[in-house]
């Protein structure tokens, strides 16, 4: 495939991706909750498809990328329920806004670890973005006394998605998309049920309403959005999805016009158009190939 269709269905999955804040935001569940019934549900839709397709693949895998598939599960753990987390004590403009500056901790990563040379115009476009998205983080004029704590929570999401891209772009490397995904989300799963069960979250039982809202995060925004990220990794480096996915807060004030009736500022309107050019400027970046 060729990598500018790649980029296309990479923005295609931040659309998706673009619905969590506004479908967790609805839920009255408790957020680690959300993160284990969400990432377990999408397990269970992947398993027939990995059994009858994937099951040889699987077996074969070797303990090392075994491993770092479930190191990368554990990240992805982490992320949603420090991210979801957030959105109990901060708004959806705030939360997308900061879960997404982990193109600084990828472009970082990307150095110290995959020794990537990051060129001079990623950095500028990069840094783009990340100006229209403090833009739009200084709209948000409702935040209540816990803003610093759902900041913090949203800033670690940042860093733990990050990771999880970094570690999943080396797997896929030996790995379909399938066996992938399937062996980093049940290893996610099984780490939120360890957390739930040691913060004393009760795993049961929530209405059938809230089933359905956990149904649609793992259908809409973890299958047809994280993904297609994780396919992407094969394309396309880590460092353009971290940067496209800004353009979720930009989707995200979207939905929340039409679901919670929260109408942007002029500044935010300012912010996501930064956005936009940014994540533009990127994808016409020729960036150098990684050092041996």
């Amino acid at each position: 495939m060729e990598k500018s269709n790649a980029k296309l269905i990479v923005l295609i999955g931040v659309i998706f991706v673009s619905f969590s804040s506004i479908i967790a935001k609805s839920s009255h569940a408790p957020s680690l909750i959300i993160s284990v019934y969400r990432m377990g549900f999408t397990v269970l839709l992947l398993l027939p498809s990995t059994i009858s397709k994937n099951l040889s693949e699987i077996k074969k895998v070797d303990i090392k990328t075994f491993g770092i598939c479930v190191v990368s599960g554990i990240f992805l753990a982490l992320h949603f329920a420090t991210w979801i987390a957030s959105l109990k004590y901060t708004s959806v403009a705030s939360s997308t806004v900061l879960v997404n500056t982990h193109p600084v901790f990828i472009v970082l990563g990307s150095f110290l670890i995959l020794k990537e040379r990051i060129s001079k115009n990623t950095l500028v476009s990069i840094a783009i973005a990340l100006t229209g998205s403090i833009i739009i983080s200084t709209g948000d004029s409702t935040l209540g006394s816990n803003i610093l704590y759902g900041d913090m929570l949203a800033i670690l999401g940042a860093f733990f998605v990050a990771g999880y891209m970094l570690i999943g772009s080396i797997a896929r490397q030996k790995l379909s998309v399938t066996t992938y995904t399937f062996i980093v989300y049940a290893s996610s799963t099984i780490t939120l049920i360890i957390l739930s069960i040691f913060t004393n979250t009760p795993l049961y039982p929530y209405p059938f309403q809230e089933m359905l809202r956990f149904l649609m995060l793992a259908i809409f925004c973890t299958i047809l959005g994280h993904s297609i990220f994780n396919w992407a990794l094969e394309y396309v480096k880590p460092t353009y999805i971290s940067t496209a996915v800004l353009g979720e807060p930009v989707f995200a004030s979207l939905w929340a016009i039409v679901f919670f009736k929260e109408i942007p500022k002029v500044w935010q309107f300012v912010g996501s158009l930064v956005i936009i050019y940014g994540i533009y400027r990127y994808t016409k970046i020729r960036e150098p190939r990684a050092s041996s």
